[in-house]
């Protein structure tokens, strides 16, 4: 391989990665109570079709 071939490889890889890092920092570092307003669980979520069912 030539050294652009590496090169554009070094750069697209590593952009991913970097902004695979920065994703998952930005989400692990969330404060708890920003978290929990948006964790609701199957039962908690109303779909509308439960009421008349018939």
């Amino acid at each position: 391989m030539t050294l652009a071939g590496w090169m554009i490889m070094i750069v697209s890889v590593g952009s991913v990665l970097a902004l695979t890092g920065f994703c998952l920092y930005r989400v692990l570092t969330l404060p708890p109570h920003v978290a929990e307003e948006h964790l609701k669980g199957p039962l908690v979520i109303d779909t509308g079709d439960t009421e008349n069912a018939d």
